[in-house]
């Protein structure tokens, strides 16, 4: 397939637009932004949302699954709408929504990027990450996978997914380091909004020292910071400049 071809990127550049149009028509169209952040919402609809859920699982996992594909090609952060999908689904469907659904939205942004921008992107953030570019043209599938787990260093996600334009990566490398990378902190994420099911049960109002204290919030919290050690010395050993 050749991305350069100018009929791709019309065909591309008319996808992007028809998604990121009808992403936020739906947006707006069926949510009200102001509810969704409601603590008193969520919880007095927690029962009507997990029963919609188990008498349809099929549905909710593909439009969910949809959602995080958009998401990302709409380079919306994704740390709430991963808490929200670990709430409604749990620890293991919801990390397998994510984790299938990140990486689908990410590589379809990869392509889109390094088809329309990869000048721009190379501009704007060649120097700022000259010292990974090094590490990354000796084995890029590796220490993309390994710059994934870290969080990318503080890098936001929707960069982390355009990045490797700058070392131009192959497709099939991308998929594999950015399924198996995410893995770790999608889990702990997901693992923390599973447990909130379980908090608006036993709290009629958001305390937030009894939500700290509940062992479904800070088992997943001690698991961010076990994550982010073991980050630590992959960034020490395998990113020495």
């Amino acid at each position: 397939m050749n991305f350069k071809s100018l009929n791709f990127k019309i065909y591309l550049g008319s996808a992007y637009l028809i998604v990121l149009l009808a992403g936020i028509y739906f947006l707006f169209s069926n949510f009200d932004i102001s509810d969704l952040t409601s603590y008193e919402f969520i919880r007095e609809n927690k029962g009507l949302i997990l029963k919609y859920k188990e008498n349809n699982i099929l549905f909710l996992t593909i439009i969910f699954f949809i959602i995080i594909v958009l998401l990302n090609l709409l380079l919306c952060p994704m740390f709430l709408p991963t808490l929200v999908i670990g709430f409604i689904f749990g620890k293991w469907l919801g990390t397998l929504i994510l984790v299938f659904g990140n990486t689908l939205g990410g590589v379809l942004l990869y392509l889109l990027a390094k088809t329309f921008f990869s000048e721009l992107i190379e501009k704007k953030f060649a120097t700022k990450f000259t010292k990974f570019i090094k590490f990354f043209n000796k084995n890029e599938t590796i220490y993309f996978m390994f710059f994934r787990f870290m969080g990318g260093g503080g890098t936001p996600f929707p960069i982390q997914n355009v990045l490797p334009v700058i070392f131009n990566m192959s497709v099939k490398n991308y998929i594999a380091a950015t399924f198996l990378g995410i893995i770790p902190t999608t889990f702990v994420t997901v693992a923390l909004g599973s447990g909130i099911e379980n908090i608006i049960d036993q709290n009629a109002e958001l305390n937030f020292l009894s939500v700290f204290l509940s062992p479904e919030i800070y088992l997943p919290i001690i698991g961010f910071f076990i994550l982010l050690i073991i980050a630590f010395f992959i960034k020490r050993f395998f990113f020495k400049t």
